[in-house]
């Protein structure tokens, strides 16, 4: 517990600082609360921070994204039509295949092109660990597993700082820029720090698709399990053990509030809560993260994880210019 809260109190002192730096240069907060966090990764080394970092990226983080489902209105929902789903589900079945051919033609095993692939389509390092664990067993499979989520992590801090200027650019409106951002980046702390930090629709519609995609991990992991279906490979903990909680909490409470049963003054709350807590979260996402153990692999799984990030981008993008 006291190692749990030394690595919180770091945390959450970073954040303060990162809120006041945004507030005094109008910066975005995520961001500078994600930059603050990653000069501080030397902190990050004591085991006596590390457990309280940890508990912010991962329990504190899905708390927070869970209650951000009183922010989700089912009308706006329903406006965005069938085709921002489509478009994000069809990227990512592609990212997949790409990932696996790819992987091939750089002499990578085709576990990782899977491993690598559905960690990007999907929601990063929590799908590398579900797939992971339905991947026939191999003496390797560590490693790749461990070169998943350095790459995942940096891959998709990068996307954080880099998509919303590419959205601008590209000239998105709010909505649209959160389906971009929403599709193309892999974890879900960094979605919501991009979508929010365009704008609070950009956060919601973000949020929105990057919980679908969430939601989709199991029939992916489904499918893995089948593909690669033998007498050791099994699913241990069940089908249920693959569900996030934090999804169900995302869409109990966005029902319950459009159901007109939460009161505005608790929405307020539990929104303020949301977003006070997922500024603590950036930073230890940007404590945890390790730039010199990234550089510090081979050339060839970077290249991968790097060109599926690309494609699975580019997709979104080629959906979005096409059908709008």
């Amino acid at each position: 517990m006291k190692a749990t809260l030394l690595g919180a109190i770091l945390c959450s002192l970073v954040a303060v600082l990162a809120t006041i730096v945004a507030d005094r240069y109008q910066a975005p907060v995520m961001l500078c609360a994600l930059l603050l966090g990653l000069l501080l990764h030397s902190f990050y080394q004591h085991q006596n921070i590390q457990l309280g970092v940890n508990y912010c990226s991962r329990e504190l983080l899905r708390f927070c994204v869970g209650l951000l489902g009183v922010s989700i209105a089912f009308a706006d929902i329903v406006s965005l039509g069938i085709t921002p789903p489509l478009i994000v589900m069809v990227s990512m079945l592609l990212t997949i295949l790409f990932g696996v051919l790819f992987a091939r033609v750089l002499a990578l095993p085709k576990m990782f092109g899977v491993l690598s692939g559905g960690a990007v389509a999907v929601c990063g390092v929590s799908a590398a660990a579900a797939i992971s664990t339905v991947l026939p067993n191999d003496k390797s499979q560590e490693k790749y597993f461990a070169l998943t989520v350095i790459g995942i992590t940096t891959f998709s801090t990068l996307s954080m700082i880099f998509y919303p200027i590419i959205a601008s650019y590209l000239g998105f409106s709010d909505e649209l820029a959160g389906v971009f951002i929403g599709g193309a980046i892999h974890d879900v702390a960094q979605v919501i720090g991009a979508g929010y930090s365009i704008s609070p629709e950009a956060g919601d519609v973000a949020t929105y698709i990057k919980l679908l995609r969430v939601a989709l991990l199991m029939p992916i992991v489904m499918m893995v399990f089948l593909a690669y279906k033998e007498k050791d490979s099994e699913m241990p903990g069940g089908v249920s053990a693959f569900i996030p909680s934090f999804l169900i909490m995302f869409f109990v409470l966005a029902f319950v509030k459009n159901l007109g049963l939460l009161p505005l003054w608790v929405i307020e709350i539990i929104r303020s809560m949301s977003s006070n807590l997922l500024v603590v979260a950036i930073v230890a996402i940007g404590v945890k993260t390790s730039l010199k153990q990234v550089f510090s692999v081979g050339w060839r799984p970077v290249l991968l994880m790097g060109s599926e990030t690309v494609i699975l981008a580019t997709l979104i993008i080629t959906g979005i210019i096409c059908f709008y």
